[in-house]
């Protein structure tokens, strides 16, 4: 089920047709995971940092807990830059929600956070490792101001609690209709 770089991984459900990019979707809320730089290297880079679950794993139980919840997961790894700003803007026409693990770009990428912004999605960031326990210059996120939220130092874990999150974000705007655009976001 794992997404490969620049590639969806397939719907969880059954799917139906959409428009927009010619991808099927199951009904229901629809999450866009993103993966940024060197997460295709999971379960063998540095397993003390980033522990030995593969890419696959996580992009599995990720559509495993969403198909749960009737919702479905679009997991999609890439190490440019230019192709995560890209994938953010697609979104905005199916996704509910993004949950984002930009990688090394979180320190650095002002194009993704200004990408998150105008796509107004709620969007959680998730990292495997804790950042604030690490070098100095991975303290701070260009990216998580413009998030609902940042989950970070669970492993894998950071992205199923990540999921959960942006699913319960959206069924909470949508139950009480608070806009998904302003709630919980800074400049």
């Amino acid at each position: 089920m794992g997404g490969t770089r620049g590639k969806p991984a397939r719907p969880a459900r059954p799917a139906k047709p959409t428009g927009g990019d010619g991808l099927a979707e199951p009904a229901g809320c629809h999450v866009l995971v993103l993966h940024g730089p060197n997460l295709n290297l999971l379960g063998t880079r540095d397993p003390a940092v980033y522990g030995s679950t593969t890419l696959a794993e996580i992009d599995a139980e990720l559509a495993r807990r969403a198909a749960a919840r009737g919702a479905s997961v679009r997991c999609v790894q890439t190490n440019l830059e230019g192709e995560l700003v890209d994938l953010i803007q697609r979104a905005k026409g199916w996704a509910h929600a993004i949950v984002i693990n930009p990688g090394g770009y979180t320190h650095t990428s002002v194009a993704i956070r200004d990408a998150l912004d105008a796509v107004a999605l709620p969007a959680v960031e998730v990292h495997l490792s804790n950042l604030h326990a690490r070098e100095p210059f991975r303290h701070e996120s260009l990216t998580a101001a413009k998030c609902i939220g940042q989950i970070c130092g669970f492993g894998a874990q950071s992205y199923y609690l990540g999921l959960d999150a942006a699913l319960g974000h959206v069924e909470a705007t949508t139950r009480d209709g608070i806009s998904r655009k302003t709630q919980g976001r800074k400049s």
